[in-house]
């Protein structure tokens, strides 16, 4: 069984999340990524901001270095949209050494977008559940978020949050 290291920065911070779509061989650690911002920019299928790295000089972004078994990230390609608004990116580290991770492609862009309510909690509860800094949990939670027109999807998605927590 070969793996690899999977850089999670988004909702899939939440183990629980990830573990529901792939298999999770365990977490490696986790990382800090100077010159790059979370950011809440990139178009999601369902109209709403998704989590993206955004270069910026001065900044630093977070994530959570995670184990996978190489047969699982072409679904997890799948799952992420890659060619549909993410591209696979590699962060050369060195404690984790090299770790692939998605970066939306600058067509799917767009600053004015807001993530889900439900969408933000996962990428929330994943910063909490992982001990990142306190200032950056903090500037998660101020993001200003929409809440889901479909309110199935977004009950289903707080429920299994909450059970998962």
């Amino acid at each position: 069984m070969t793996t690899l290291n999977y850089l999670a920065y988004g909702s899939n911070l939440f183990a629980r999340r990830l573990a529901a779509r792939i298999s999770i061989r365990g977490v490696v650690g986790t990382i800090v990524l100077p010159g790059y911002r979370l950011a809440f920019n990139k178009r999601g299928a369902d109209g709403s901001g998704k989590c993206n790295l955004q270069p910026c000089p001065g900044e630093r972004a977070h994530g959570v270095v995670y184990r996978i078994e190489t047969v699982a990230k072409p679904t997890l390609d799948r799952i992420e949209g890659v060619g549909h608004g993410y591209r696979v990116d590699v962060w050369r580290d060195a404690s984790h050494g090299d770790c692939f991770f998605y970066r939306a492609e600058e067509s799917a862009l767009d600053d004015a977008l807001r993530p889900f309510d439900w969408y933000h909690a996962y990428v929330l509860a994943g910063a909490r559940q992982h001990a990142l800094p306190l200032d950056y949990i903090a500037a998660i939670a101020a993001v200003p978020t929409q809440a889901d027109d479909d309110a199935s999807r977004r009950a289903e998605n707080f429920a299994r949050l909450a059970r998962d927590a």
